[in-house]
């Protein structure tokens, strides 16, 4: 299962009871007109795993600022290495970093995990990608490496809430999150790469959801699933809406006598980023899923964002429908030996939707799962408060 593990070294404690999602705090919002997976995340595709790994230190003799921090670990399928994945990305805005996107572009094949972190630890998460496939991969009789990989790491930046230059992630917390990556529902809110992040001028972080297409193939009804994550860092809090409302907008409204060491605080937070990573069992070629990643910008603009200079707003999308052998004999000669199913694109709107439907929802997970948290030199940020929110709610639904 999914799981998520806490590191703090000076203050220990038992984790937090699970904060209610969006539709747990608002059942009568509508958002889209498609179901849910079972779990409403992006392991209900079938074979994707997911792990995340945080670290939260208070300032310390030995940690003079506060940490706050992780890695999310994303696996299209267990066997990424030998079998990859059809793949492609979107840039809404390029102030941020995904590694291996030149190898998408080229190819479109996804063979490595998808791991999310922070701005100064796409180094040691890369590093650990290869320290786990050369430990696994390495030929057995020369202990020698006879293959080609390009990890695909990506970033949003934490600093207003962690010492990021303390280069707190390692390499073996990628190793720890490949070997421990499940299948469970992904924890949400201060967790994982989302750790300390900020969202829409709130707490932000890690968050997900799902959808069930109905389809038609090879003349059969089926069922596909698409599924979203985010890590979600970005985003001022005037802009946020939920379903429409401006929340953001009334809440600055109502909320006038805010102490001014608070405001202070949040004026000192940049706009930031965000990852979306979509999957699918939907057979679609790299092609379709430039196109499928382009309409995580559509839920992104729904609650608030917009893509500012400084955002880095990376979409990455793949499917699992085909496996694709690493290495097939080598030749000179063009060798057909595979044949690709694909989704018409005349009937592909549907996956549209869900991919924008689900990213509205990923970004409201991960704000309602977030919780207070104290960064370096006591800086504070505040969760978005779940009874302020529904009361305004319910004002328009």
């Amino acid at each position: 299962m999914s799981t998520s593990t806490s590191t703090n070294k000076n203050t220990p404690s038992p984790s937090p009871p699970a904060r209610p999602r969006v539709r747990d705090l608002l059942p009568n919002l509508h958002i889209g007109r498609h179901r849910t997976g079972p779990l409403n995340s992006l392991t209900d595709v079938p074979g994707v795993l997911v792990h995340t790994e945080s670290i939260n230190r208070r300032p310390s003799p030995t940690t003079p600022h506060a940490i706050n921090t992780g890695v999310t670990t994303i696996l299209p399928r267990r066997d990424w290495f030998h079998h990859g994945c059809y793949a492609s990305y979107f840039r809404f805005n390029g102030s941020g970093e995904m590694t291996g996107s030149h190898w998408l572009d080229e190819t479109g094949l996804l063979n490595s995990p998808i791991i999310l972190t922070n701005s100064f630890a796409v180094g040691p998460c890369y590093t650990g990608i290869y320290e786990y496939a050369i430990r696994e991969y390495k030929s057995k009789d020369t202990g020698l490496v006879d293959w080609f990989l390009l990890p695909v790491v990506a970033e949003t930046c934490d600093l207003f809430l962690s010492d990021i230059g303390a280069m707190a992630v390692t390499s073996e917390m990628v190793v720890r999150g490949i070997e421990r990556a499940g299948a469970g529902r992904v924890s949400e809110g201060n967790t994982g790469g989302g750790t300390g992040m900020m969202c829409q001028g709130f707490k932000g972080g890690t968050g997900s959801a799902s959808r069930v297409v109905d389809a038609v193939a090879f003349g059969e009804e089926r069922a596909y699933t698409l599924g979203v994550l985010v890590q979600a860092n970005y985003g001022a809090k005037r802009d946020l809406r939920f379903g429409g409302v401006p929340v953001g907008r009334v809440m600055i409204e109502e909320e006038e006598e805010e102490e001014e060491e608070e405001k202070a605080d949040a004026a000192k937070a940049k706009d930031g980023s965000i990852i979306v990573v979509i999957a699918t069992d939907a057979p679609l070629h790299p092609t379709q899923l430039q196109r499928l990643a382009k309409r995580a910008t559509v839920g992104l603009s729904r609650v608030g964002g917009w893509g500012s200079n400084s955002s880095g707003d990376i979409f990455v999308a793949f499917s699992t429908a085909e496996k694709i052998p690493r290495a097939p004999e080598f030749s000179w000669k063009p060798t057909v030996e595979q044949k690709v199913s694909v989704v018409q694109d005349v009937t592909i709107n549907a996956l549209f939707e869900c991919a924008a439907d689900a990213t509205e929802e990923a970004i409201y997970n991960a704000l309602l799962g977030a919780e207070d948290m104290e960064g370096p030199k006591g800086v504070k940020a505040k969760a978005i408060d779940h009874s302020k929110l529904a009361a305004i709610m319910e004002r328009y639904l």
